[in-house]
């Protein structure tokens, strides 16, 4: 009796614990099904992240860093030291709040693909204003280091045969061997080796420059600026006006207003784009949520901050006012064939090239989600995709002479609308903000517009009134 008793229970518990079990999951099918559990009908489509806090963290500084790096010194020249920190600083608490409302936006708009949150809020024309504007900030970013490796590499590589020192063919074979293996892979968790030792080089770009500017008397001014002064004035009628221009060129200042003001903040606004790589990060980010992506957010916000600052000092201080756009241009003039420099270079050039991947994931995952949407996954699209990607970045490398302008423009057009106009629309259109919110949301939005239109007319009148100065490297 007492078995058939303690059968009778076990049986009873167990259709019990069978019952509950098949309506927790009918329970949670029906809310998957129902649009009023949209977020959660995505999450149980979304498969989980595999990429952990910390990777994260690598990946997303590594897409943040890059060529904007080497223009900082040359915004600090033309802002002065304070207004370019405040600047700097100004840069970074908005970038940090555009990547709050993005999140916000991609939990209420149930999606974390940049271009159906454009579609949710705005319908088709939303889609392509976003498609266009990754499109268009990604391609520049990934044209910008292509140059780098085009202009540097030839100085890294000059004891090689001739051929060796043509960038053309150095940039296509960089391409080829290194960028499209590591753009093909599927996951970006993969990436976070390779971004631990791209940030490592640029720590030691970083370390090198503030080297130089403590251990190392440079002439002030520099020999090659002096020749120049010197031949503008072959008698002595001018001595005491050059001295006073060499006094002049060799005190750092904190305030300056020119003609080339107009380029600093849209070098700083590139500088910190990393919004196309937000969603498909967070959507790898192991145990995912807003809360711990916006950590991942902040904490690489601040690690840039702080490399961006003594980038920007110590490259400043060693030149002053005479710094160039590209400041390991400027540091080759006066070290020539140093062997410190030639690694350096090959610093920046690796942290560069192990970048591009990074960038070009989130201009495949916009194309596929405009043209590809709902299929299923294909090695044979993933690598053409990335294919066709690279052969249009190598051929405008290879046939536009310069770089001088692509960071102020691109800063100041796709940089300002991701930065500054998507996440703010997006978040008025889809979420419910309180009063005060969405007067924050509406500054951020219009403080973009006028940024954009702003910064754009200035770069523009400056390239009609100095059109000699246009072209150079």
């Amino acid at each position: 009796f007492t078995f058939f008793r303690s059968l009778y229970y076990f049986h009873f518990s167990f259709n019990r614990w069978l019952l509950l079990y098949l309506l927790h999951h009918v329970n949670k099918v029906f809310r998957c099904k129902t649009s009023a559990w949209a977020h959660v009908r995505t999450a149980c489509k979304e498969e989980p992240g595999h990429t952990s806090f910390g990777m994260s963290v690598f990946n997303l500084s590594n897409a943040m860093i890059g060529s904007g790096i080497l223009g900082l010194s040359y915004a600090m020249a033309n802002t002065g030291i304070l207004l370019f920190v405040i600047l700097l600083f100004g840069v970074a608490i908005l970038s940090i709040y555009s990547i709050h409302l993005l999140l916000v936006a991609a939990k209420e708009g149930s999606s974390l693909i940049y271009e159906k949150l454009g579609e949710r809020a705005f319908g088709w024309p939303g889609k392509i204003v976003t498609f266009g504007s990754i499109m268009f900030q990604n391609f520049g970013a990934i044209s910008s280091y292509l140059f780098i490796i085009k202009y540097e590499l030839p100085e890294v590589i000059r004891s090689f045969t001739e051929w060796f020192l043509n960038g053309n063919y150095l940039v296509v074979i960089v391409s080829l061997l290194i960028i499209f293996p590591l753009s093909v892979l599927k996951n970006l968790g993969y990436l976070g080796y390779t971004s631990c030792f791209s940030l490592a080089c640029m720590v030691f770009f970083l370390g090198t420059v503030s080297l130089i500017y403590k251990k190392t008397q440079l002439p002030c001014p520099l020999p090659f600026l002096l020749d120049s002064v010197l031949n503008h004035s072959v008698n002595g009628s001018h001595a005491h006006e050059d001295h006073e221009q060499h006094e002049d060129m060799c005190q750092p200042k904190y305030f300056v207003f020119n003609s080339q003001t107009a380029y600093s903040l849209p070098i700083l606004v590139f500088a910190f784009v990393c919004h196309p790589t937000i969603l498909p990060m967070y959507n790898e980010l192991k145990d995912r949520t807003r809360q711990k992506m916006q950590r991942v957010s902040n904490l690489s916000i601040f690690a840039m901050l702080i490399m961006y600052l003594l980038s920007a000092l110590f490259g400043y201080l060693t030149f002053y006012d005479k710094v160039e756009a590209e400041l390991l241009h400027t540091f080759t003039k006066v070290y020539r064939f140093d062997t410190l420099l030639l690694l350096v270079q090959l610093a920046v050039l690796t942290a560069v090239t192990l970048t591009v991947p990074l960038v070009l994931f989130p201009i495949r995952t916009s194309i596929n989600a405009l043209l590809f949407s709902g299929r299923d996954f294909s090695w044979f699209r993933h690598a053409l995709i990335a294919v066709v990607i690279l052969t249009f970045n190598d051929l405008l490398v290879i046939f536009v002479p310069t770089i001088r302008d692509i960071f102020g423009f691109i800063g100041s057009s796709a940089a300002a609308i991701l930065i500054f106009i998507l996440p703010a629309a997006f978040c008025l259109r889809l979420v419910k903000l309180s009063l005060i919110q969405k007067i924050s949301a509406l500054v951020f939005l219009m403080v973009g517009i006028v940024f954009m239109i702003g910064s754009l007319s200035l770069i523009i009148l400056d390239w009609v009134h100095n059109p000699s100065d246009y072209g150079g490297h």
